[in-house]
């Protein structure tokens, strides 16, 4: 019992640094308390320890009361790692055989789930330093690298390699860093628009063959200009001789 309770008190001061980390709006460490969050990811750690030992059944009851009070739904056979934090958290799913590293943020409406078709290990696996903004979906058993972020409404249906950025639908990686992003400065807001990034570069692309165009035609008007002067050339020097001949001159 008093183990059980040093670990709760553990527990209850990383859930406090981590939501200090993640959300400037706690005022106080009270607050962690009032946060989804801190009891769905609590109640897993228990359902776990019940998964773990083959009590199913009990696993489950616990997962689905917490879902119920938090709208945060995580299978207790999930496997999560430290300074895990789900911001608001409201409509947040993780699967069975998901595997999540350390310091990884989610937002609301995040699910972490299978196609529906796979056997066995049918959940992403997602690695370290990773924030996935609200409502994207990572569906199947594939790696997310570490430092990745995943945009707002994402849908991500394979692998993505470490210190990359993904947006869209389906997602892509838009952004590819060769170095660490350090957990405190992810961020769902600092993320490239590739809709906006594409329409730019079909701009600079028009822009780039109009400029080649109106090159093209002051060449052509140049090359016209230059045989309607030697056109002109021909047409005196022929009416010179013409009239050379007449007179003679030329004979």
């Amino acid at each position: 019992m008093k183990a059980e309770k040093m670990l709760t008190l553990k527990y209850i001061k990383d859930q406090i640094k981590v939501t200090r980390e993640h959300d400037p709006a706690i005022h106080s460490d009270w607050e962690v308390f009032l946060y989804p969050s801190f009891w769905a990811v609590y109640y897993y750690r228990k359902a776990h320890e019940h998964y773990l030992k083959g009590h199913y059944f009990r696993a489950r009851y616990i997962s689905q009361k917490a879902a119920r009070k938090t709208g945060i739904e995580i299978h207790p056979g999930a496997k999560i790692g430290k300074n895990f934090f789900i911001d608001h958290g409201t409509g947040v799913i993780i699967g069975e055989t998901t595997e999540i590293g350390d310091n990884v943020l989610l937002y609301q409406g995040v699910t972490l789930g299978g196609t529906g078709k796979e056997k066995g290990k049918r959940h992403p696996t997602i690695g370290n330093n990773v924030m996935i903004s609200a409502g994207a979906k990572v569906l199947g058993s594939f790696t997310i690298g570490d430092n990745v972020k995943i945009g707002a409404g994402s849908v991500v249906l394979e692998s993505v390699p470490d210190n990359c950025t993904v947006v869209g639908v389906p997602g892509r990686v838009v952004k590819r860093y060769d170095k660490e992003i350090p957990s405190e400065i992810i961020d769902q807001t600092d993320l490239p628009d590739p809709v906006r990034e594409d329409i730019n570069n079909l701009k600079d692309a028009n822009s780039e063959l109009t400029n080649h165009i109106l090159r093209l035609e002051e060449e052509l008007r140049f090359i016209k200009n230059d045989m309607s002067g030697k056109t002109e050339r021909s047409r005196i020097d022929m009416d010179r001789m013409n009239t050379e001949g007449m007179n003679g001159e030329g004979i």
